[in-house]
């Protein structure tokens, strides 16, 4: 008998540890395919898993801010209000309090006038999704295998 016992190997493995490891590497196409699908399918999870996680970790800070940002909507108004009554009754005490009340509305009608004229002008600009808009019609040509007719 030789100085190594039957079924051993220099590293100290024994048979069916180097069986095992031989067959990992004689795994089959088909097997190595299997295994890379269920490590994408797993990773895709994982990342919607996460993308999820900070999509509802950013939407509850967006409405907390947006909360926010409506309140100091509604301080403003009541800012601009009161500030309108004091102008209102400081011209009242000059010209009279129906004369005042006149200059201060035509004073806000004169600031809805300007940005009613800007805004629309800024609506005139927007061009819409144009290149989301010529995406869209390449796929009816793209379905019927005729990419051709969309240049």
């Amino acid at each position: 008998m030789s100085a190594r016992a039957e079924g051993s190997h220099p590293a100290g493995e024994t048979a069916d540890a180097r069986h095992a490891t031989s067959a990992e590497d004689h795994r089959s196409l088909g097997e190595l395919m299997s295994a890379v699908t269920t490590d994408m399918s797993t990773l895709v999870r994982q990342e919607i898993a996460l993308a999820k996680a900070e999509a509802k970790e950013s939407a509850a800070h967006a409405g907390k801010g947006a909360g926010m940002l409506g309140g100091a909507g509604v301080a403003g108004h009541f800012v601009l209000l009161f500030l309108s009554i004091a102008l209102w009754w400081g011209l009242g005490n000059a010209t009279g309090y129906g004369w005042s009340a006149l200059v201060v509305a035509a004073v806000w009608a004169v600031v809805a006038a300007v940005l009613a004229v800007v805004g629309r002008g800024e609506l005139q600009k927007t061009k819409g999704l144009p290149q989301t808009q010529q995406s869209l019609q390449k796929i009816p040509n793209a379905v019927k295998g005729h990419e051709e007719e969309n240049r």
